[in-house]
């Protein structure tokens, strides 16, 4: 039997009672969209990010996308460097300077060790270029 608790299905959809919100700048904007990705999310619900790691994030809007599912639709918005590190959680909005971006709903981590992908659910299946993202630019997950 597997010791992991999320995959034991042992801890609670939202675990946590605070989370510090967690700022990044973009260093890299990607315009690439797949409707065929099949990302495979992991079943943990958060992922710590140490000083100065780098994420890449993409949003999806498929509307059942959870942590342990697989998600077909994926729109890449770049890569996020985050100087003071945190945790990022299930449930967390993205907003990207005064737009919000969506609720993230889980990690993949299929280039992990390199890094991990947040995937946020967003009204909008839009890339980096089509948001008009820049290199730069803040954006921030914070606990609702």
């Amino acid at each position: 039997m597997s010791k992991e608790p999320y995959a034991r299905g042992i801890v609670p959809e939202r675990p946590f009672v605070a989370v510090a919100a967690m700022e990044g700048h973009f260093v890299a904007v990607l315009g690439v969209r797949f409707t065929d990705r099949n990302l495979e999310l992991e079943t943990v619900r958060a992922r710590a990010f140490p000083d100065g790691s780098i994420a890449e994030c993409c949003v999806t809007d498929e509307p059942d996308a959870t942590p342990g599912k697989v998600v077909a639709r994926a729109a890449y918005l770049g890569f996020i460097r985050f100087a003071r590190g945190g945790v990022i959680a299930t449930g967390m909005e993205c907003r990207i300077g005064d737009e919000v971006v969506g609720e993230v709903v889980g990690f993949d981590g299929v280039h992990a060790p390199n890094h991990w992908t947040i995937v946020v659910r967003s009204g909008r299946f839009a890339d980096g270029g089509e948001r008009g993202i820049q290199t730069g630019q803040t954006v921030t997950f914070q606990y609702r």
